[in-house]
């Protein structure tokens, strides 16, 4: 078993065409983010906006799956530190990395990871499982953006500050993404399995 699982991957790892597609499957993944991070609306409230970005980090975990979808926000966040403006409101720099939205931009990474996993096991084909599995991944954003958050605003105003005003809205990103992670998936799997 182990022979076979290393000569699949030597012949994935050298087979040119392979790493170019995987290539770019991360950096598209890494732009639609960038993307969706531009669809800002500000809270006079809270110093976290909301943006289309939670949609665009679970879609693409969902559809890349764990090690492309970690790769892409993984890229994503470096894109952001060297200060190309692809966080929210055309922003970049190590400051966001450091400011109060950071922990919700750290949270992207093992989110998508943690979604891709699952829809590797299939959770994709049962809408309301993948319903659960996407908001999986939203409290794992929310739970590193809540505990960087603590740094900026008092303890009694993190929840209504930092989660309760996006909750709705996750909750419909996540209803879009479940209609469309199906369709993703299929065409990676065929892009894939491309001779």
């Amino acid at each position: 078993m182990q022979n076979v699982v290393s000569n699949k991957f030597t012949r994935r790892l050298f087979n040119k065409e392979n790493i170019y597609l995987d290539i770019g499957l991360i950096v598209f993944g890494s732009v639609f983010v960038a993307i969706s991070s531009q669809i800002a609306f500000y809270l006079p409230f809270s110093p976290i906006p909301i943006t289309g970005q939670t949609f665009a980090v679970l879609f693409v975990g969902a559809v890349l799956g764990s090690r492309k979808g970690g790769l892409s926000l993984a890229l994503y966040i470096l894109e952001g530190l060297i200060g190309l403006p692809v966080f929210a409101g055309g922003t970049g720099g190590l400051s966001v990395l450091l400011g109060p939205t950071a922990g919700y931009l750290m949270g992207f990474i093992p989110a998508a990871i943690l979604v891709g996993q699952l829809t590797e096991k299939g959770f994709y084909r049962n809408r309301i499982i993948m319903f659960f599995v996407l908001s999986l991944g939203l409290t794992v954003i929310y739970l590193l953006g809540v505990l960087r958050l603590l740094s900026f605003v008092d303890y009694r105003k993190v929840f209504t500050v930092g989660v309760a005003p996006f909750l709705v809205g996750d909750a419909i990103k996540n209803v879009l993404a479940v209609i469309f992670i199906p369709s993703g998936r299929k065409l990676l799997i065929k892009s894939e399995q491309r001779p």
